[in-house]
């Protein structure tokens, strides 16, 4: 709690005029200031010193809570071939972001900025890197992170994480045309333009690199430990090409793909890529690696966790540990 004190001094004009003229560039107030803190410096130094830290650990108590109290929205963004990181303060969610990028994309040129970034008066330019925290963070619910966007015009793609399923994508128009229906009303509430948008929203999403979802992940045959390791082979039931860049989704070759994800037994944690591994109709083999950013290994690890109880009746970690317990048991000698 600030402990500050307002002193006020009343002088006539003409004292403060005159004074002035004397004080080489400085103002009066400027002047009494530097004899505060020169009165300050006088006092005995073990006063001054508790004094100082009682000063420096409330601001930093109250950094911290203001902190505590403020809340963000990150952002990707990508146009014309380039692609900014940003942040914002407060954080706006997907229904204000929808009517953003409607308006930016429906408005005469002359009435919006010729960037959407531009649209974010207040952004912070941000790291690729805190851009992914911001997305973990989004992930835990915490309220802290309120939405985390990335809008892609070269693409025409849009998505936002969502706190159970991770990434969700659109293409542009459908959430543009969404956020019109939802605030096309002037009488409808903030929870029902909430609802008309996810309605027009709902079955609209499309397959994106970068962003798989829950829904992109089922397993389909049982857990196999290889090299240290619990593959979980994940069903290609969704659209392939759109995700990993493959020509699979076809009836002009027999090519098919076959995608594992990796749980690290000694390390006890979800491997932060998938395996890919294309066999092609020649009978030549391709093999490589997606990297999943925050949601998709969020999302991905609690479809695991929850295939694994359904196969052995334990968690992955309780698995994990029976398997890392029966590899360091010695077999016994036999006499």
């Amino acid at each position: 709690m600030s402990q500050q004190e307002e002193i006020v001094l009343w002088i006539d004009q003409r004292w403060k005029r005159a004074i002035e003229k004397h004080l080489n560039d400085e103002t009066l107030q400027e002047h009494l200031e530097n004899v505060l803190d020169e009165l300050c410096n006088q006092l005995p130094e073990r006063e001054y010193e508790r004094i100082s830290r009682a000063i420096q650990s409330e601001a930093a108590a109250q950094r911290a809570e203001e902190e505590a109290a403020r809340t963000y929205a990150a952002y990707h963004v990508t146009e014309r071939g380039q692609e900014w990181y940003f942040k914002t303060s407060p954080g706006e969610e997907l229904l204000t972001v929808g009517k953003k990028l409607r308006s930016y994309i429906t408005s005469e040129k002359a009435a919006v900025p010729d960037l959407f970034i531009k649209m974010f008066a207040g952004g912070r330019p941000i790291a690729a890197e805190e851009y992914n925290a911001l997305t973990a963070v989004r992930m835990e619910n915490t309220g802290k992170v309120r939405g985390v966007f990335d809008v892609n015009f070269d693409k025409r793609e849009f998505s936002a994480v969502h706190i159970m399923d991770g990434w969700q994508t659109w293409a542009m128009r459908d959430v543009s045309v969404a956020a019109y229906h939802a605030t096309r009303s002037y009488f409808a509430s903030a929870d029902e333009q909430w609802r008309k948008l996810l309605n027009h929203l709902n079955g609209k999403e499309i397959t994106s690199a970068g962003h798989l979802s829950a829904q992109n992940f089922s397993f389909g045959e049982e857990i196999i430990e290889s090299d240290g390791k619990l593959n979980f082979y994940l069903q290609a039931d969704f659209d392939v090409d759109a995700a990993f860049g493959t020509f699979v989704c076809t009836d002009q070759n027999d090519d098919w793909l076959n995608i594992y994800a990796n749980y690290d037994v000694e390390q006890d944690r979800l491997c932060n890529t998938l395996d890919l591994n294309l066999c092609k109709g020649d009978g030549s083999e391709e093999d490589w690696s997606y990297p999943l950013n925050a949601a998709e290994q969020e999302v991905l690890l609690c479809k695991m966790e929850a295939f694994c109880q359904q196969q052995t009746g334990m968690s992955l970690h309780e698995y994990a540990r029976q398997l890392r317990d029966s590899e360091t048991q010695a077999p016994e000698m036999q006499m």
